[in-house]
């Protein structure tokens, strides 16, 4: 919810001084943040879509400033719970359309890549049982030698982009590599580093299936396609956990 509805005590406050007056000075600080506060609710809410009432809106103001409220505090916060269910049905409509959009963009492009100069196609399966291609160019290669598997743990640089070239992500820029287990990130990933050896350097072109998909985290957009630039650098396997109880506590 925007910040207008955990603040409102405050707006009513510096409301006080434009509603007992009849006319606004904006040279006066007051009046400036109230006018301010003003223009902000009614852009947030055309933003959203909301309709403003503003006779409704000046009379829960001067109610409240008033002691006289008409809602109860119960039919006050089932009314903002309202507010709140509209805004997120609201926003799950926009990001579906979207989301569809999308991954028509992601499908095209990814048809389009396929066709490219060295770009190989690994079939793999996608978390929700349906079948995936995982399209990936070999940029460099390391000497023969075992691919890590799912349970080993892998130290890898990389270099994350969209299909634009626009960079969201990157341990070479932050010159410190990444440490973590194969099946800890996403499923593109952890089909490629088993099919890679230590000093390879591969770039991923990541369908929305293998990647994030529809849900992903704020600054990757919905059914986006990623392409990585990942080298591997190192892995083991780490020692076998055992629940076994030891003698001395049987």
């Amino acid at each position: 919810m925007r910040i207008y509805l955990t603040i409102t005590p405050v707006i009513l406050a510096l409301a006080s001084s434009v509603l007992a007056q009849g006319q606004i000075n904006l040279t006066n600080h007051n009046e400036r943040i109230n006018y301010a506060f003003g223009m902000d609710i009614v852009s947030t809410f055309q933003e959203q879509g909301f309709d403003l009432d503003v006779k409704a809106f000046e009379a829960g103001m001067e109610d409240s400033l008033a002691g006289k409220p008409a809602l109860t505090p119960e039919q006050k916060q089932s009314a903002i719970k309202q507010l709140a269910t509209y805004l997120g049905a609201k926003e799950g409509e926009r990001r579906k359309v979207i989301a569809a959009q999308d991954l028509k963009e992601a499908q095209e492009f990814l048809a389009a890549n396929a066709n490219k100069e060295g770009v190989k196609i690994k079939e793999v399966t996608a978390p929700d049982g349906s079948p995936a291609e995982l399209q990936y160019k070999i940029l460099k290669s390391g000497p023969a030698g075992p691919s890590p598997k799912k349970s080993d743990i892998v130290e890898v640089h990389y270099v994350g982009s969209f299909a634009d070239g626009s960079v969201f992500d990157s341990s070479v820029a932050r010159n410190t590599p990444a440490t973590f287990r194969v099946t800890d990130v996403i499923p593109g990933w952890t089909a490629a580093l088993q099919m890679m050896k230590v000093g390879d350097k591969w770039e991923l072109f990541i369908p929305p299936s293998l990647g994030y998909g529809e849900f992903g985290p704020p600054q990757i957009p919905p059914n986006s396609v990623l392409v990585f630039q990942l080298e591997l650098l190192s892995f083991y396997t780490p020692p076998a956990v055992t629940n076994a109880v030891p003698a001395a506590v049987r």
